[in-house]
């Protein structure tokens, strides 16, 4: 008979553990975004970020063709990287990429955490790479797009089918922090879930202003 312990699944992520790949979170790649409204990718790709940032992630940064086709990086994801490293590359997969490959085995983490644009194309192919060379991979889908909801929801379901782990940019940085008394990073995530995480960012607000309450007695 299985007997419960208090500890979590060694499939949850902690901030040591793993690698975050954002990859073409560009202008000209967000243009034909249509299964996800792109104001709210970006402000998903932000949440992300920071996350990342905050919790002191291992993370790359990939663009492709920057300058002569695809653009910029959003706004939020330079102001959140200012001074990081941005590998471009000319190929769809950033897996074929020597130097974003050459990146991730100077880092050496098994686990990768994948999200960009678009989940059928840039997406699929470095996780499909990943699984296949023996990496355990995650996808923030939220923080991904496509140019239909058919084209981002078969990318998934591919993806989940070859073993990757689907999640949200919320559940990312909640899983995280995933204990409130862990004070040293407590106002950094109800920081960024106030200011980026909708509703429930709103309700943080709510009862800290209006009663004093915070989660896990902080």
């Amino acid at each position: 008979m299985a007997k419960a312990s208090p500890r979590p699944s060694k499939t949850l992520l902690t901030p040591t553990d793993h690698t975050l790949v954002l990859i073409d979170h560009q202008s000209q790649m967000a243009f034909a975004v249509r299964s996800i409204d792109v104001g709210s990718l970006r402000t998903n790709a932000a949440l992300l970020s920071k996350a990342a940032v905050g919790f002191g992630v291992s993370t790359i940064v990939t663009t492709v063709a920057e300058k002569s086709f695809s653009g910029p990086l959003f706004p939020e994801i330079i102001d959140t990287f200012p001074a990081g490293k941005v590998y471009d590359r000319t190929t769809m997969n950033a897996w074929e990429d020597e130097s974003v490959v050459g990146r991730i085995n100077e880092i050496g983490k098994d686990r990768l955490v994948f999200a960009g644009l678009w989940t059928s194309v840039c997406i699929v192919g470095p996780v499909l790479s990943a699984i296949e060379q023996g990496f355990e991979t995650y996808v923030v889908t939220d923080a991904c797009g496509d140019v239909s909801d058919e084209a981002h929801e078969r990318a998934v379901t591919r993806m989940v089918q070859a073993g990757a782990r689907p999640m949200t940019s919320l559940q990312y940085m909640l899983e995280l922090q995933r204990d409130w008394a862990r004070g040293e990073t407590y106002g950094l995530t109800t920081g960024i879930a106030r200011e980026l995480a909708g509703g429930y960012g709103i309700g943080i607000q709510y009862a800290k202003s209006m009663f004093g309450a915070q989660e896990g007695g902080h």
